[in-house]
């Protein structure tokens, strides 16, 4: 009786063990499998993920490597804005002169000050005319001047590739600037081409807003093979249009202009002639408008925590370069790339972070020479949870699975049905042979994480990347020890 016992225990024992034997593996085990999957090799990858609460590291992966981050740096650029610049910051535009008005007549110059907002459009332009027009203003006797002086003349980030240098990603950033849409790819105009049904004839071509600004060198035709393409000669505005579109086919690009103070200068003498407004004197590009000078009329933007919305959703990198200006301007009355950086290492050591750990060079992500880790973006989720205006930042956050654009941003595609949709806060980042998501989540447990995974340095396309950057984020999402 006494050996029965001791064998119906035995067997308990064992079946204890068979069960310990089937439980489900723990999620850094689940973690370190996916770091291991055949599409890095040869990559170099930097994971972090912490508990927000405790600020404690639940799992890491080389966390103090540094990668070029891609877009993953406009997360520092943002918060460093909103704490900088303020919530409440608009830019400004405003219509100055240092003359007097006698009738219909404004002695002395026009002055258009451009105070870096990335997001006005000709309409904005348009209405500032109107104001000046609806003041009786009719004829201008002087000079036109198009003051860009608030930011410097470096039109382009550092180490930016020259075969960036027409796309809507890599515009020229100018104090004084205009945007095609709503989405403020400022710097760049709306090209539309339109295939006719007859094959081998030239497309039809339609620029936005319109303008003679730039040139069409138009080869492209009718025809299959869907070889259309359209870029711009470096240092002109010559746009050159090649391949074939299909019959009746029409085609959508923007291209960035070269110079875009000379581009709001021909819109901006549009809108005064659409006003019967005559300037008799010359237009001056670059000039400064005189301290003494009145506003006539003024161009406010929207509040910056409105539009971080549009900058984070759509990795906007006109909008980052002008808000890294912009701090620049604020804090060392110098509107650079070189004073805005040293703005956002201010604010990383006002929140206890070292800026020695990471290098920034511009406020998109778009240089090659920024790298950072991922216990720097972990480091800096952390400490912007922290912040008054955390809510609104959290909130411009692309969130995954959501097919809202305007919510979902260019996460909207990712990680649907999965426990990560409408849950993922997080910005992504590409470039070639690049891939970066960080953000928040919270877990299985009700625990909220940040986590930052950074990729460098692989071979193939970004597919297989961005992929196991979703199984990361949901093993993470479905944590269990």
């Amino acid at each position: 009786m006494h050996f029965g016992r001791w064998l119906h225990l035995l067997c308990f024992v064992f079946l204890l063990g068979g069960c310990a034997s089937v439980s489900r593996t723990s999620t850094p085990a689940i973690l370190d499998q996916l770091l291991a999957d055949p599409a890095l090799q040869g990559a170099t990858v930097s994971l972090t993920v912490r508990d927000v609460r405790t600020g404690n590291t639940l799992y890491q992966h080389n966390p103090r490597t540094r990668l070029v981050p891609a877009s993953n740096l406009k997360l520092l650029t943002t918060a460093a804005a909103m704490d900088v610049l303020g919530p409440q910051y608009r830019f400004s535009t405003q219509l100055l002169s240092n003359g007097t008005q006698q009738g219909e007549r404004l002695s002395g110059n026009l002055y258009l000050r451009g105070l870096g907002d990335p997001t006005l459009q000709f309409a904005d332009y348009q209405a500032l005319a109107a104001q000046l027009a609806s003041q009786g203003v009719r004829q201008v006797q002087g000079d036109l001047v198009f003051d860009d002086t608030w930011f410097d003349a470096e039109r382009l980030g550092v180490d930016w590739a020259q075969d960036d240098e027409s796309t809507y990603y890599g515009a020229q950033i100018s104090a004084l600037t205009v945007s095609p849409n709503a989405d403020f790819d400022a710097g760049t105009l709306i090209v539309t081409a339109k295939a006719p049904v007859g094959l081998g004839q030239p497309v039809s071509v339609q620029v936005f807003p319109s303008t003679d600004y730039v040139q069409i060198s138009n080869r492209a035709v009718s025809g299959s093979g869907d070889t259309y393409s359209i870029t711009r000669q470096h240092g002109t505005n010559l746009l050159q249009l090649t391949g074939a579109l299909a019959p009746g086919q029409q085609r959508r690009e923007w291209v960035s202009v070269w110079e875009p103070t000379q581009l709001v200068a021909n819109l901006f003498e549009q809108a005064l002639a659409q006003q019967g407004i005559k300037v008799l004197g010359r237009r001056v590009i670059g000039g400064t408008s005189p301290a003494n000078a009145t506003v006539l009329a003024e161009h406010r933007s929207a509040p910056l925590q409105a539009l971080i919305t549009p900058l984070l959703k759509l990795s906007n990198n006109t909008m980052s370069e002008a808000l890294l200006k912009a701090m620049g301007r604020q804090t060392a009355n110098a509107g650079t790339a070189q004073a805005g950086v040293a703005a956002v290492a201010a604010f990383m050591k006002r929140q206890g972070l070292d800026p020695a750990t990471l290098s920034q060079v511009d406020g998109s992500g778009l240089s090659r020479r920024n790298l950072v880790s991922s216990q720097n973006l972990s480091d800096l989720l952390l400490a912007t949870a922290r912040q008054p205006w955390f809510d609104a930042w959290y909130n411009a956050l692309p969130i995954a699975g959501n097919a809202d654009r305007m919510t979902g941003g260019s996460l909207r595609y990712r990680l649907r049905g999965t426990t990560a949709e409408n849950n993922l806060h997080g910005k992504t980042g590409s470039m070639a042979g690049v891939s970066s998501l960080s953000g928040y989540l919270t877990d299985a447990e009700g625990r909220r994480l940040v986590f930052s995974m950074i990729s460098n340095n692989y071979l193939n396309d970004a597919a297989p990347i961005r992929a196991l950057e979703d199984r990361v984020a949901v093993a993470l999402a479905s944590w269990h020890r």
